[in-house]
């Protein structure tokens, strides 16, 4: 125990500095204020949609004008971490005009689990709407509780749809391959399985599980609270969750890997129980490339691609909750990564999106002192 507190502090330190060592890069432009935004997403023609927990979704200009809500969204269980979710365009969005977007959905007897729906953005500029609205994905079981839905949403090159599905506050169903709790997903875009998921032909190596069950949709398991999901320069997926007391975990995503959870995480139980550390159990679990002490509570990731920030080309960028502000990673070709800088923003930063011009487009959370503004971060004139 005085071994993990003293590298806590010591972190914390170093954290500490690293926040206040570096000068804000960004000049910061308010751009319009939503209630309790989640997700963001530009729309070809450089708008976006943008997602508020209570069920809405918004179409927004760059200047912060908005539309009336896009009609034709399901109910949201709204509640606690649950609400309105993750949203997405298809590869070919601008041929079929569909796009993905993520929801806690009510179930019997006061569960609830997330769910993944797709429709066709039609209407006009000022009344939007979906249509076609279909459900392609479920978590399974649905459980009482409103917390750790995950539910973020990543198209990757090849069309492939990739869910990360947290634990739902449930520690065990993280390592039970018989739900889809705590896992990262992978499925073709109308929710059908891909024959090749590393788990497609389990019930055939594992004779004595059920027949009905999901094991061919998940990639990796093991996961607690998966907010942040992106894939980098080369294609390579990277998640990034919150852990409990500590141990936030940035992961590099390998195909069929158990990342541990609630066997083992470098942070403990919130009443004080502790969990075993990476490495010093089961040596088949994978550990984290970058692990938090204290936490940053990251609720977002990207990689970005653009030129405007010039030196930042395919560094990771994790919106902080706790960490009220953006932290840089360099990844690397191996699978490692370490954290490069912190921008402060003062705020509980939910969401950072690259935008057409390669300026960021942040959500603030609206807890405490956020605002729940889109903020437009552009370079720091010298």
């Amino acid at each position: 125990m005085m071994p993990r507190l003293i590298s806590a502090l010591c972190c914390m330190l170093c954290a500490a500095q690293l926040a206040t060592a570096q000068p804000s890069p960004f000049q910061v432009e308010s751009i319009a204020d939503f209630d309790e935004p989640w997700a963001l997403t530009f729309l070809p023609d450089g708008r976006m949609l943008v997602t508020e927990k209570k069920g809405n979704l918004l179409i927004v200009s760059q200047e912060g004008d908005k539309s009336s809500p896009v009609a034709g969204l399901p109910d949201v269980d709204y509640g606690g971490q649950g609400g309105l979710g993750d949203v997405a365009l298809h590869p070919d969005f601008a041929n079929n005009r569909m796009i993905y977007f993520s929801y806690a959905e009510a179930g019997e007897g006061a569960t609830r689990g997330a769910a993944v729906a797709r429709g066709i953005l039609a209407g006009s500029d000022d009344r939007p709407a979906l249509e076609g609205v279909e459900v392609i994905w479920r978590q399974y079981p649905k459980v009482l509780g409103r917390g750790h839905y995950g539910h973020r949403l990543l198209f990757d090159d090849a069309g492939y749809l990739w869910i990360s599905s947290g634990d739902r506050q449930k520690f065990t169903p993280a390592q039970d391959m018989q739900t889809n709790l705590g896992k990262v997903l992978r499925l073709h875009d109308d929710g059908r399985l891909p024959d090749d998921n590393p788990f497609a032909n389990y019930r055939r190596d594992n004779p004595q599980v059920d027949e009905e069950a999901i094991y061919g949709e998940i990639w990796s398991l093991g996961h607690r609270n998966p907010l942040g999901m992106t894939a980098d320069l080369q294609g390579r997926l990277w998640v990034i969750e919150m852990g409990p007391a500590g141990g936030d975990e940035l992961n590099f995503i390998r195909r069929g890997a158990n990342y541990g959870y609630p066997v083992v995480s470098n942070g403990d139980h919130y009443d004080g129980r502790e969990i075993p550390d990476h490495g010093t159990t089961r040596d088949d679990f994978t550990p984290p490339a970058i692990s938090w002490t204290p936490v940053i509570s990251p609720a977002h990731l990207m990689v970005y691609r653009g030129t405007l920030f010039d030196q930042w080309r395919g560094n990771a960028l994790a919106a902080g909750l706790s960490a009220k502000g953006i932290v840089r990673i360099a990844l690397g070709e191996d699978g490692g990564a370490r954290e490069v800088a912190r921008y402060p923003l003062n705020a509980r930063i939910r969401s950072v999106v690259e935008g057409p011009a390669g300026a960021l487009w942040v959500l603030e959370d609206e807890r405490y002192d956020s605002r729940g503004r889109l903020l437009r971060l552009t370079p720091a004139e010298d």
